[in-house]
């Protein structure tokens, strides 16, 4: 994980896409949300989200 995170940055930095690092952290975070409260009441609630 730490390698893909070396690698997105360099290619963040060499490309000057700065704009992408916070859409990536915004799917990171959904992501872990969805994960986190899978099974659990909050579920239905999350999926009106989208």
């Amino acid at each position: 994980m730490i390698v893909f995170l070396r690698e997105f940055w360099a290619f963040l930095r060499a490309r000057k896409k700065y704009w992408l690092f916070p859409i990536f952290i915004m799917m990171a975070l959904f992501g872990m949300l969805i994960a986190l409260t899978k099974g659990t009441a909050v579920a239905p609630f999350i999926y009106t989200l989208f």
